[in-house]
């Protein structure tokens, strides 16, 4: 289908709100709508906020709205809080409900209580290419004169059905009336009927219709109440609600009227359901989704085979990324040379050179195990694979205090700790949410990779690099798990709650879907390399040049000129060269810190690096590549080999212990202290992870000094 271009000023303007439960497809399917591309995920709350969508069809121009995914009208939820917000607060002409075809009678629960709303609805019946192949057939027409809405059968994936649904979404704005068949029992009719009876009296002015009012003021709706308490209508109301809610109650044997309309929802759904669904009668066999889940959530095999998958990425992350990173260091390496050729002024070559380009070299560098890494984790996301894992570590995450649910926040904080932060708003309650966005900062992210790499390569072989990489992530995650249950047992003290968490079925990767994902998560890893990484080099540059120290210069070059000798000529420059960095500012920040480091076997260098890692953890290498004076070498492995010849072992292991642990970058810590709700969880995760990471440091340190 292809859009047509139109003129704002002649085009009509439809805003839709697009509605659904999670795991319904409606990022994908806006995706095959408008051509835009969200990013599609295998678990709720993958659409935290809402997004907004813009297209042309024909004479009209639409704004679609997609608003995170809610199984009903509550607030229990944050997404629910959004959704409900949103759909009862703001202004849009129509909702768009998207509802997975393969699993009808659950996705109504939502939609029987959008059709109370006195709003315009149609219903886009997606996975219909699923559910035909389940043997499930629906009758959309027969739907639609049942519930009084447009039904029609969409599939996101093969896009069949969507310029139907754009037509219906437009012939439904266009027509006058608004006619929900939505029905109750003939008990909640009657009391509906004396509440819109007495509106109707007092000529009550509202936005809603009388019937919507009448259904929220039955269903104890907040709002709904406080809006209606303070007019005068409100003494002859009161008691026929109190009358109403009585008799409602009674019918249905309960003394919760939220229970009660539960099961009216249900009802009118299973009524529908039994008037248009028909399902061919199936051979007893276990489907592909069955046969599968038998191996990969398998009680004794399921997590071993989920840690080979992980493996596996880290082996690829490292092999693959070898042959691309020599190539990149080496034009660094050319282009330094090239510019540094251009430029006659000292400190400007030096500035550019050892500055801008080695510093922002050093961290490209690592692009393409970045890029592995996001192309394992979003092959894993996009098929289904994650929700499983999730709901297979449920019972061993409990161990440890932690929900089964955590595990989508803790897996995405191996890309990025910022979406990692915000997904963790899929757990419902506030104290799970808070103990893992604790924990998220364990699982070594991304930015830290460049870190692993550097110094996996320089104590091991290639061929066991892959393996320290693996350990070094599964060990960060282990400890997690550890200090999760310390916090349980300290600060987040309370009941589990039971986990609830449907699987969707394994769906092949969207290759389209993947490269959009690790492209976008490249170009913002890159865009970050090219502005604020390159401000840090050049603070890093700065700082490691000056205050400028002649009359040590001069002594040296006095020197230098009388030795004849090249070898010792070299080391008097050397030498130089680390007099004025132990002079600079860099070096007393360094040597001011030292003592503090010194238990976990850190020189000075290493502390300054840590310090300019808490902006952003990429800083650390460029850092690492500055104090070592190397911004002159173009070598392969100048920066490895370094680490390898002036960084013991022992000291290695303790720095990497404390980038596993300690506070995340800058930009991530913002992220988790809006997600915490106050700054002072800020405080306290900043003290948390650096009391932690020295522990942790100084005993590994100690450890590794024994071997």
């Amino acid at each position: 289908m292809e859009n047509e271009k139109v003129c704002p000023i002649i085009a009509k303007h439809i805003k839709v709100a697009l509605v659904g439960q999670p795991n319904v497809g409606k990022s994908m399917l806006i995706n095959s709508v408008a051509n835009s591309h969200l990013h599609v995920g295998n678990f709720s709350g993958v659409t935290v906020d809402k997004t907004e969508i813009l297209f042309d069809y024909k004479e009209y121009h639409f704004t679609v709205v997609d608003l995170p995914g809610t199984y009903a009208f509550t607030n229990y939820t944050i997404e629910e809080r959004v959704t409900h917000e949103y759909l009862c607060a703001e202004d849009y002409d129509i909702i768009v409900n998207v509802v997975d075809s393969t699993n009808l009678e659950k996705n109504l629960q939502l939609t029987s209580e959008l059709l109370t709303m006195s709003k315009k609805v149609v219903i886009a019946l997606n996975m219909s290419d699923e559910a035909q192949k389940e043997g499930i057939e629906i009758d959309a027409e027969y739907m639609s004169e049942l519930i009084g809405v447009p039904c029609v059968k969409v599939s996101a994936a093969t896009k069949m059905g969507i310029e139907e649904l754009i037509e219906s979404v437009i012939k439904k704005y266009e027509s006058s009336k608004n006619i929900s068949k939505l029905v109750f029992s003939e008990a909640v009719e009657e009391e509906i009927q004396k509440i819109v009876s007495c509106l109707e009296k007092h000529k009550y002015k509202a936005q809603n219709d009388y019937r919507n009012i009448a259904i929220n003021l039955l269903k104890n709706n907040k709002k709904t109440y406080t809006r209606i308490h303070d007019d005068p209508i409100w003494t002859e109301l009161q008691p026929v609600l109190l009358e109403a809610s009585k008799h409602i109650e009674l019918h249905h044997d309960s003394d919760d009227i939220k229970e009660a309309f539960a099961e009216e929802f249900a009802a009118f759904n299973r009524g529908i359901v039994a008037e248009v669904v028909k399902k061919k009668e199936i051979q007893e066999q276990k489907s592909l989704t069955q046969k599968i889940d038998s191996i990969l959530i398998h009680r004794v095999f399921g997590i071993p085979i989920f840690l080979f998958f992980m493996w596996t990425l880290f082996q690829l992350t490292f092999k693959f990324g070898e042959l691309p990173m020599s190539y990149i260091d080496a034009f660094f390496g050319w282009f330094g040379e090239i510019v540094g050729a251009t430029i006659q002024n000292d400190e400007i070559r030096s500035l550019i050179v050892d500055g801008i380009i080695s510093g922002v070299g050093a961290v490209v560098l690592f692009v393409p195990n970045i890029i592995m890494l996001f192309i394992g984790i979003a092959l894993l996301e996009s098929t289904g694979y994650m929700s499983r894992v999730a709901f297979l570590l449920d019972g061993f995450f409990h161990k440890f205090g932690l929900h089964g649910q955590s595990f989508i926040p803790l897996v995405t904080g191996f890309g990025c700790s910022i979406p990692a932060y915000m997904s963790a708003r899929i757990l419902k309650n506030d104290r799970d949410r808070l103990l893992t966005l604790f924990i998220i900062g364990f699982m070594s992210c991304g930015a830290r990779l460049p870190v692993y790499v550097l110094f996996a390569g320089a104590f091991f072989s290639p061929e066991m690099a892959g393996n320290v990489l693996f350990a070094i992530y599964l060990s960060g995650a282990l400890l997690g798990l550890v200090f999760a249950k310390v916090l349980k047992l300290t600060a987040f003290k309370g009941v589990d709650e039971p986990f609830v968490m449907e699987m969707p079925k394994y769906r092949l990767p969207s290759f389209k879907l993947i490269w959009h994902t690790v492209l976008t998560k490249t170009m913002m890893y890159l865009k970050k390399a090219g502005t604020f990484i390159a401000g840090a080099a050049i603070l890093v540059w700065f700082l490691s040049n000056y205050p400028k120290n002649y009359e040590l210069e001069q002594n040296y070059a006095i020197q230098i000129e009388q030795t004849t000798d090249a070898t010792q000529k070299s080391q008097l420059q050397n030498k130089l060269e680390f007099e004025l960095l132990e002079n600079s500012y860099l070096g007393k920040i360094g040597k001011f810190s030292e003592p503090l480091f010194t238990p976990l076997g850190l020189d000075w260098k290493m502390s300054v690096a840590l310090q300019t890692g808490l902006a952003a953890k990429e800083v650390i290498v460029s850092t690492l590549g500055v104090l070592y004076s190397l911004g002159n070498t173009s070598e392969d492995d100048s920066l490895i080999g370094a680490i390898r010849e002036q960084i013991p072992f022992a000291s290695a292991v303790a720095f990497i212990v404390v980038i596993m642990i300690y506070l995340p970058c800058m930009a991530a810590s913002v992220v988790f202290t809006r997600e915490a709700g106050h700054i002072k969880y800020f405080f306290y995760l900043l003290a948390f992870t650096s009391v932690v990471a020295y522990v942790m440091a100084f005993i590994a340190y100690h450890i590794a000094l024994l071997f």
